[in-house]
């Protein structure tokens, strides 16, 4: 019989602990045994200035859950543009805690204090097509990545978060 695996908030706070200590601000710990699981279940813990960079899961069976479990995060949809469609706030006290992003959805995530959630996602996990990166969004590590964060933190649904868009502003 296979080993319980436990999870508790000392679990959280090492994977915390874990994040603030991290170049990119965040830190996961996957739940599942391998990449070639048909079901990637992962507790990610995030920083405030960590960036994620807006993408979507291009193949078309690659659904995406999220729940926050401390903390609250902000989910932003954008359309092709870069224009905000939505912004949804999952709180691990509030009205909403969870939810599930279909298939080919652009979006990026956002914090103002640390946070914990859970992401589970179909498997199996190949780095090389996993995401599709936005292009009108800075690459990681790029110089225009805190005015972008800085952006995205404050964006509005209508708002066109493009670069070419904010250098207009």
């Amino acid at each position: 019989m296979k080993q319980l695996k436990r999870f508790d908030k000392r679990t959280f706070e090492a994977l915390r602990e874990s994040a603030a200590k991290s170049e990119r601000r965040r830190a996961n710990l996957n739940v599942h045994d391998s990449y070639e699981d048909v079901v990637q279940r992962l507790f990610i813990a995030m920083m405030p200035d960590s960036y994620v960079r807006p993408h979507r899961h291009c193949q078309m069976h690659k659904w995406e859950f999220f729940m926050v479990l401390e903390g609250e995060l902000d989910l932003i949809f954008f359309d092709d543009k870069g224009t905000v469609s939505e912004r949804l706030t999952l709180s691990s006290n509030g009205d909403c805690s969870g939810v599930e992003i279909p298939p080919n959805v652009w979006h990026a995530t956002v914090c103002h204090a640390p946070v914990v959630f859970m992401e589970v996602k179909q498997g199996p996990y190949e780095v090389t097509d996993d995401k599709g990166f936005a292009a009108w969004a800075p690459t990681e590590g790029s110089n225009d990545v805190s005015t972008f964060l800085a952006s995205l933190k404050t964006a509005t649904v209508g708002q066109n978060m493009a670069l070419d868009a904010m250098d207009n502003v």
